[in-house]
């Protein structure tokens, strides 16, 4: 079924909920295995059409934000989802409480329950009003976010429209765009202080109604870390730092003399790779998507018939639009056993890795859409960005198609950027971490917090005030994920070192990669993160000779890169 087609309705909250009472009724009352298994059964069934309807009003709001009917639909699941995450968490007791336990871990895995009693320790009936609270404050974000016009050279652009104006090669034109977005930033700062402010103290306080310290200890539970803690965490970021902050200074050492520019360099001159201009697609959006599709083909039976059901089907929406939310995302519509990508491509780099990475997420989805429980269709979030990030890589043999003349350029900075990005998303988390620790900081004192931070994981950021908003070190406030995921962003950097490895084994054998891969994305989420690492072969990131290692061989790869011509 095509996505236009698929048909929404607003659910009655009060059936709902009777549904899920009367199918966790049946399943602790059961008699025999079988009786309970059905109830079982009967209860996926319930998630899975409750699960879709909101994500097809959530996909259907960000694509346009100003469409009042899925504006008022958004409001209505922000109020309803504590209530359904209510009823799940007395299916989740009765899962755990269960005398049939061990046939239904026999037949459906074990993880359901591990996750289960993570559910139960986030969540209680006393946090229902500070989670409706949450949400609405995450919907002002991305609203905010989405109503940024800013004007510059005459026209008025979305955020994501100016992007392509941030890379230009002409030094003034860039560092105007970067002016422009620093301004409108600065101007709203205020709500976004505001917004951020109050979400941290709601957290707060349902950490401690839930009998924690804080907010850190229910973040990891409502993150659904199940294989790692926060000293884990801790090890990762000083291996970071010790071995990965000085490969990603050499790199911004090399760009500023290429570009050159004094050291440090401000956030406009770090956004441009090449004196030349960064490596762009060499086609428009039609012919981005039709190189996306020759790749999936080429690369196997499994991505070909993947990608044409994405097509088929009209399965992503790409196109930055006026009232369209930032960002990107890949999530899945359950009934129909399928994903769904949302983005805004601008006309750069960004757009390739849309089709790469967002289209990786949902492979994995696709290639695990049958199983059950449907939870573990996907495993948990840093799982699942190794799907996406490695996905990237493992494009670099099309690139041409993708860059034409500009694939040169592509591979060093895509592994450039990999390998940059890492400190930055390191220190997010390190970041949160802080804030969470200290929910009375003033907004004055978390932007200080993240400039000191900044020394350590960015040096070379130059911070002198010079671009509004990005030069006073407040650039915090424009990841999303701060705002509306708080923990999220630590999944992408342990991620992206797993993805490394990766392409570490493309430099050896292209085959024993995808075998690598393969047998990674196979499993789905049947296993928790270092144990579905280890069935594939691949090293933790919490070991810190994986750092070391990917390190090593990504700064030989770079020393020894060509780079004539692309001064």
């Amino acid at each position: 079924m095509k996505f236009s087609e698929m048909p929404y309705q607003r659910p009655n909250l009060d059936e709902i909920k009777a549904q899920f009472a009367a199918v966790t009724q049946r399943f602790a009352a059961a008699p025999d295995y079988a009786a309970a298994k059905a109830a079982f059964l009967d209860e996926q069934t319930l998630n899975k059409h409750v699960d879709t309807l909101a994500n097809l009003a959530s996909i259907r709001n960000t694509i346009d934000t100003r469409d009042e009917f899925y504006d008022g639909e958004m409001n209505f699941w922000n109020a309803a989802t504590p209530q359904i995450q209510e009823c799940q968490n007395t299916w989740s007791a009765a899962l755990l409480a269960s005398p049939y336990r061990k046939q239904l871990g026999e037949e459906y895995g074990e993880l359901m329950f591990l996750n289960a009693e993570i559910a139960q320790k986030a969540f209680s009936p006393e946090i229902l009003d500070e989670m409706a609270q949450e949400n609405d404050l995450s919907t002002q974000y991305g609203k905010l976010i989405a109503s940024a016009q800013i004007p510059f050279e005459g026209g008025v652009y979305t955020l994501s429209q100016l992007s392509p104006f941030k890379n230009d090669p002409d030094d003034a034109r860039r560092l105007a765009a970067w002016k422009a977005e620093g301004a409108w930033y600065k101007e709203h700062q205020e709500e976004f202080d505001s917004i951020y402010d109050k979400m941290v103290h709601l957290r707060d306080t349902m950490g401690k109604k839930l009998g924690y310290e804080g907010y850190t200890t229910l973040g990891y539970y409502r993150m659904g870390r199940n294989c790692y803690t926060k000293a884990d965490v801790e090890k990762f970021r000083a291996a970071v730092v010790k071995y990965l902050v000085p490969v990603a200074d050499s790199i911004y050492r090399e760009q500023a003399r290429r570009l050159g520019k004094q050291y440090p360099m401000n956030a406009a001159d770090n956004a441009l790779m090449f004196r030349s201009g960064n490596p762009k697609p060499c086609g428009d959006a039609d012919a981005i998507v039709a190189q996306g599709k020759k790749f999936y083909e080429e690369l196997s039976p499994e991505t070909a018939e993947f990608f044409h059901k994405m097509l088929d089907d009209q399965l992503m929406d790409l196109l930055s639009t006026p009232g369209k939310a930032g960002g990107g995302y890949c999530t899945s519509l359950d009934d129909y056993e399928v994903p769904f990508i949302f983005a805004n491509f601008n006309g750069t780099q960004h757009d390739v890795e849309v089709v790469t990475h967002e289209a990786g997420h949902a492979f994995a989805a696709y290639m695990n859409r049958k199983r059950i429980p449907y939870s573990t269709v996907w495993p948990s979030m840093e799982g699942c960005e190794v799907h996406s990030m490695s996905m990237e890589f493992l494009a670099w043999p099309w690139a041409e198609g993708f860059f034409g003349k500009d694939a040169r350029k592509f591979r060093y900075s895509h592994l450039a950027g990999a390998l940059t990005f890492i400190p930055y998303g390191t220190m997010v988390d390190h970041f949160q971490h802080i804030v969470y620790e200290k929910p009375n900081m003033t907004p004055a004192q978390r932007h200080e917090t993240w400039k000191e931070l900044a020394a350590i994981y960015q040096p070379w950021m130059r911070l002198d005030g010079e671009i509004p908003f990005y030069g006073a070190g407040e650039y915090w406030q424009r990841q999303m994920h701060i705002y509306q995921s708080p923990f999220y962003y630590i999944d992408y950097c342990l991620a992206q070192t797993v993805s490394l490895q990766i392409w570490a084994l493309m430099q050896k054998d292209r085959a024993n990669a995808w075998d690598h891969y393969m047998a990674y994305t196979r499993q789905g989420g049947s296993r928790v993160f270092t144990e579905l690492l280890k069935n594939a072969d691949l090293v933790s990131p919490f070991e810190e000779s994986c750092l070391r290692g990917v390190c090593e061989t990504a700064k030989d790869w770079l020393d020894h890169y060509d780079l004539t011509g692309l001064e």
